[in-house]
């Protein structure tokens, strides 16, 4: 294509250098960050796994669950935000209702299997009982309480979040079209409201304080993902780069750092600031969990060098490879983590068995993250060829 030079006007002044524009390829460090999030609660769901002392809980008041979300809500603006004005109203609405019903089979999947595994185990060897509700432990009397989301059992409450939030996006997308700052401040004041009276919650019949991800806190950080991928969408850049905000940022994750740190665990002098401050609770999303995971988001998005890394070093891609299949990753990786559980508490918790099980578990991740990929850029091969 031949391109055609116009001499430039003289009245005109020089034009400044255009800011790097976001919406003409894909953001690698949106996937990378999920990939990295999604591998961390793969770690961080074995207790006995020495590997969970190096993921990001120990360093911060957050943890991969709201680095999850936040981004859930970032890539709902990307996928159904943008789908609205392209596809209509009716078929984006079909589109959520699709997704929905995936992440919904992705939960009755990893219910089934944990229940019938830990049975099935158990008639071999003796399983603690923290491993299954007692209420699940026998019949079939629970299966309409956990299909209706009434029961959610221990390490299986992040899907049916996801859900909620997911099902509430149009009533949120319909607020931010009318006034963005209305939408952000109706959603920020339900979150308030449930962190001043954390009985405000949906129910659970297996646990009398409700859903452990509370929703009604929990769709701040979802809003607050979804305002954010729209502004950078309308600003076509990333965030500015403000340098008193980069260090306000820093600072506080250092405090956070130096608070979260589990001294004691590494029999060394305990730095912590405010000593035995209690735990920022997260099942509400305290507000000093919700600014450690926006300091994160903020440096990381405002970061050309991020940028870069994400999208050209063979890590980043590996990475975002990960985060691109979310709910296979996130399926499989619970199931790993159930089977990991119980080979430690049935083997032990040896060097050689814990070499073992996270070796195997993050090869079968990673190897399951690069045949998703495969196959993805082989059908969108063949659906171009067929054009």
């Amino acid at each position: 294509m031949t391109v055609q030079h116009h001499p430039p006007v003289a009245s005109q002044p020089p034009s400044l250098p255009a800011k790097p524009a976001v919406s003409s390829s894909r953001d690698h460090r949106i996937d990378a960050m999920r990939g990295v999030a999604l591998l961390m609660m793969f770690v961080d769901h074995i207790p006995q796994s020495l590997l969970n002392r190096f993921t990001m809980r120990n360093v911060g008041f957050a943890d991969a669950a709201e680095v999850f979300v936040l981004l859930a809500g970032y890539a709902s603006w990307l996928a159904y935000g943008r789908g609205f004005r392209k596809y209509g109203t009716v078929e984006c609405l079909k589109r959520i209702y699709r997704r929905c019903l995936q992440l919904y089979i992705g939960q009755a999947i990893m219910v089934f299997v944990s229940v019938i595994s830990i049975r099935l185990w158990r008639s071999y060897t003796p399983v603690p009982v923290d491993f299954l509700e007692p209420e699940l432990a026998h019949g079939l009397s629970w299966v309409w309480r956990v299909m209706m989301f009434d029961a959610l059992p221990s390490n299986l409450n992040i899907l049916p979040l996801y859900i909620v939030l997911l099902g509430g996006f149009p009533v949120f997308y319909l607020l931010m079209r009318a006034q963005r700052s209305l939408a952000l401040l109706l959603s920020g004041a339900l979150w308030m409201l449930v962190n001043l009276d954390p009985g405000l919650n949906f129910p659970n019949w297996l646990d009398p304080d409700g859903w452990y991800f509370n929703p009604l806190a929990w769709q701040f950080l979802f809003a607050l993902g979804v305002a954010a991928s729209a502004q950078t969408e309308q600003r076509g850049a990333d965030f500015p780069r403000i340098r008193p905000l980069v260090w306000l940022c820093g600072i506080y994750l250092v405090f956070s750092a130096l608070q979260a740190f589990p001294w004691a665990q590494w029999h060394l002098p305990d730095l912590r600031p405010f000593g035995q401050m209690t735990t920022p609770e997260k099942s509400w999303l305290s507000p000093l969990r919700l600014l450690d995971v926006m300091a994160i988001f903020y440096l990381v998005q405002s970061s050309d060098t991020a940028r870069t890394w994400a999208a050209q070093s063979t890590t980043g891609q590996i990475l975002a490879r990960v985060g691109r299949h979310s709910l296979e990753i996130f399926v499989v990786g619970t199931l790993l983590d159930l089977y990991a559980r119980l080979v430690f508490n049935t083997f032990g918790d040896g060097l050689l068995l814990q070499v073992l099980v996270n070796v195997t578990g993050l090869t079968i991740l990673f190897a399951l993250a690069a045949w998703l990929d495969k196959r993805r850029s082989r059908s969108r091969q063949l659906a171009t060829a067929k054009l």
